[in-house]
């Protein structure tokens, strides 16, 4: 049997799965490229470098080096945070934030509609074989006894089709769902790690600018003679 022969046995109902699993597979595609390629890093490697740049206090060059890379989120998520390092540390805790917020999603979506199509699917089948079944006990009651074989052959086929079809697009949908999560949550985990460490890292090497006032502060610039000077008090 010809597979348009199948799809035409399998009435309407089987082709709207047929719709259904063509989106499945254009979902699984997509999502396969950005988590496995266009997100994909050498996180460790990029996590090295950075943190080198920032002990070495070349922010500039983390900057632009992230930029450079900001198709990652991993990357732009750095930048985000790199670009406030130079703030108070409660500054740097809400770039954290924003960061997450902004790059997280970019993991996540559209994901969710996978297991939809899959399950959607499955309930377009047993709809067909709930509609042959209707058609069989049509043909059994009312049909001529001379096309009563025929109608219900008919019936049972088109339940039997697209209970078939149906379920061979919802195992493999959920098949590539649960590999393109466990590869999301890896993904989410990983840039959650790194940018806390970055956090960190930057939070705890924060140095203020110093200044004479701010190592002395109850105490005048020395004059020449080399003796410090109390502060003078003002007499009213």
């Amino acid at each position: 049997m010809g597979f348009i022969t199948f799809m035409n046995e399998s009435g309407v109902v089987g082709w709207i799965i047929l719709l259904t699993g063509i989106g499945s597979m254009v979902l699984v595609a997509e999502r396969a490229k950005a988590l496995y390629f266009s997100y994909g890093l050498n996180v460790d490697d990029f996590m090295a470098k950075v943190q080198n740049l920032v002990l070495a206090k070349k922010l500039d060059e983390a900057l632009l080096m992230c930029a450079q890379m900001e198709q990652k989120p991993l990357a732009r998520a750095f930048k985000t945070i790199l670009e406030k390092a130079d703030r108070d540390d409660e500054t740097i805790f809400q770039a954290h934030d924003i960061a997450m917020s902004e790059n997280v999603p970019l993991y996540t979506k559209r994901l969710h509609y996978l297991s939809m199509l899959a399950n959607v699917a499955t309930l377009l089948g047993l709809l067909g074989t709930i509609h042959g079944l209707i058609l069989s006990f049509q043909a059994v009651a009312q049909a001529d006894p001379a096309q009563k074989q025929a109608l219900l052959a008919s019936g049972i086929s088109i339940s039997m089709y697209t209970t078939a079809l149906g379920l061979a697009v919802a195992i493999p949908a959920m098949v590539f769902f649960s590999f393109l999560t466990s590869r999301q949550n890896q993904l989410i985990e990983q840039i959650s790690e790194k940018c806390s460490k970055l956090t960190e890292l930057l939070t705890s090497s924060h140095i203020p600018t110093l200044n004479r006032q701010t190592v002395f502060p109850d105490q005048v610039a020395a004059p020449k003679g080399g003796h410090s000077v109390p502060p003078t008090t003002k007499v009213s």
